[in-house]
């Protein structure tokens, strides 16, 4: 059965989609792009506080769920410039155990809603 999942801890969808969508013991994250929630403001002073937001939006998500970033099998994560991929790519890498790091791809596009630079997106099982 589909369960929606929501919390107030992420921002809210800004179109006709959920924050996630949890079926049986798997989560189906909506794309997180940088709006603290609190405020509804995009945050993008620079791209790693930028990523932070992403990721700690994500982590909210996740806990209303009851799961973590332990929890993530895969993540997609896109960006307006592939020159940002490292600077990304270190803050993304501080959520996980690299040992232990889900599949992922990293793929540059055209535009992203609100023309923000990084958007992520995560699968995740409850173990």
């Amino acid at each position: 059965m589909k369960k929606i999942i929501f919390t107030e801890k992420a921002p809210s969808p800004i179109g006709p989609y959920n924050q996630a969508i949890l079926i049986g013991n798997t989560l189906y994250t909506s794309g997180q792009i940088a709006i603290n929630p609190a405020s509804g403001e995009l945050v993008l002073e620079t791209i790693e506080i930028e990523t932070k937001q992403v990721m700690e939006n994500l982590k909210a998500v996740l806990d209303a769920a009851g799961m973590n970033f332990e929890n993530v099998v895969k993540s997609t994560i896109f960006i307006s410039d592939m020159n940002d991929f490292a600077k990304i790519n270190a803050v993304y890498g501080a959520y996980f155990d690299e040992k232990t790091a889900p599949a992922r791809e990293t793929v540059q596009v055209a535009c992203l809603p609100k023309n923000v630079n990084v958007e992520i997106s995560m699968i995740a099982i409850a173990i």
